[in-house]
């Protein structure tokens, strides 16, 4: 037995979206997002869900404040949603909207909990999209007009700000692989996407600068680990090339202004490139004050000629998967964190997303889902290995508070330490609730 110890000015807490737990979709002036039109296309979505109801969060935000206060976190990380503040993009403001999201912060902060706001996670506003969506750089002056709005709305209310959320989600994952809202399989529109959301995110970034805003800036990128099966060159390379998807395609622009080399090489062989204009790698590489970093999992792979985008295959090496199918790896955690220093200097660090699914329902009114609480001990300790290592992680939030609206899964999968009864919308705090509760108690825990 280990006592895995965190600091005393440690910052805990836990974090949502909006389209996951809001619901009230079509009330108060809301416009349609990307997904509210994905989730309602025939074959999208697990069972045809969608999140017009959700958690109903819109609607019982203090019994999730208190909620979250009972947890003893001191930060909750959540989202705006983008059509909730401006139903066509841009234009008119929708002032129930504003009038939302300050009765959410201010709520929070009666509390003693310190809003971590994320700008842009995932909801489009439709009439944006119909446009051309994140392909169409007017979003990009949408997006940084949207951005500073809410920078001179909440300025001394909110200072911890968060621009875009796993920017590889919404390009690859959205616009190549077509999981996600719009659904498109383009591998040249998904790099420009990508490429675009991070001027936007770099725009946003200055135009923070420029309001004279409290506080500090920065983005979550989604991280992942693959670890090479072996020393040969092949395989080094390929888990190089799969990691910096993730990692260094948005990360170089960010720190050093530039792509990395070897991956446009790559790219290149695809006939595909970025889009850069004048200006561009100025803008994103705006110096931001922290970062956050989300990360689930990770595995060993190796180099399989001509599998997938990057000559790649996993091996299956008998890790614990999570009820979602993802490899149980804090190792990796703890690698991509050192890394990240390595590569890119002693940023002050959040994660801002680490969590598992495990589809545990009520006992007797108990959810024992230990398996999320091994998931739990075994990343904190992973994480714990970093800060000792040199990393400079400042706080930690679980994902998620609730059971959600899990994007392409629909209500088939949960990853809160907080059950929701989809029908009822009744909250039931889970076994992990607890722990990370007395875990957050005494700074940490016993391993």
């Amino acid at each position: 037995m280990a006592m895995i110890q965190f600091p005393k000015d440690f910052k805990w807490g836990a974090a949502t979206a909006s389209y996951q737990i809001e619901g009230a979709a079509n009330e108060d002036g809301r416009g349609p997002s990307i997904w509210d039109t994905f989730s309602k296309t025939f074959g999208k979505v697990h069972n045809g869900d969608n999140g017009d109801i959700a958690c109903d969060s819109y609607h019982r935000y203090e019994e999730d404040v208190d909620i979250i206060q009972e947890l003893g976190s001191n930060v909750y990380r959540f989202s705006v949603a983008w059509p909730r503040i401006f139903p066509n993009g841009t234009g008119e403001v929708n002032q129930q909207g504003v009038e939302y999201y300050h009765k959410l912060v201010d709520s929070l902060l009666e509390k003693g909990i310190e809003p971590m706001c994320t700008l842009y996670h995932w909801d489009l506003p439709q009439s944006l999209q119909d446009k051309g969506g994140w392909n169409n750089r007017t979003t990009i002056s949408a997006f940084v007009e949207y951005a500073s709005f809410m920078f001179n709305e909440f300025n001394g209310k909110i200072k911890k700000w968060i621009t875009v959320n796993e920017p590889w989600c919404s390009s690859f994952l959205a616009n190549y692989i077509g999981d996600h809202a719009p659904g498109n399989q383009n591998l040249q529109l998904a790099t420009d996407v990508a490429h675009h959301l991070m001027v936007a995110h770099g725009k946003a970034v200055y135009r923070f600068r420029e309001s004279q805003a409290e506080g500090e800036i920065g983005y979550a990128p989604n991280v992942t680990w693959y670890e090479p099966f072996s020393k040969k060159q092949d395989d080094i390379d390929a888990c190089n090339r799969a990691n910096a998807w993730n990692l260094d395609w948005f990360f170089d622009p960010v720190f050093k202004g530039t792509y990395p080399s070897f991956m446009l090489e790559w790219f290149a062989k695809k006939g595909v490139a970025p889009s850069i204009q004048e200006g561009d790698m100025e803008a994103i590489s705006q110096p931001i004050d922290s970062l956050g970093i989300n990360y689930y999992t990770g595995n060993v792979a190796r180099f399989k000629e001509n599998e997938g985008l990057f000559d790649i295959e996993n091996i299956n090496m008998g890790y614990d998967k999570t009820d979602i199918d993802w490899f149980i790896y804090p190792e990796g955690f703890y690698k991509v964190l050192v890394k990240i220093k390595d590569s890119y200097g002693n940023i002050p660090i959040y994660i801002t997303e680490n969590g598992a699914c495990y589809n545990d329902e009520p006992d007797n009114g108990r959810i024992m889902d230990e398996k999320r609480i091994d998931y739990l001990k075994v990343h904190l300790a992973a994480l714990k290995r970093s800060m000792d290592s040199g990393v400079n992680i400042k706080g930690y939030l679980t994902w998620s508070l609730l059971d959600n609206f899990e994007w392409a899964y629909g209500y088939s999968m949960r990853f809160g330490i907080v059950h929701v009864n989809f029908q009822t919308l009744e909250r039931t705090k889970k076994d992990s609730y607890y722990w990370l509760k007395e875990t957050i108690q005494n700074d940490g825990f016993v391993l």
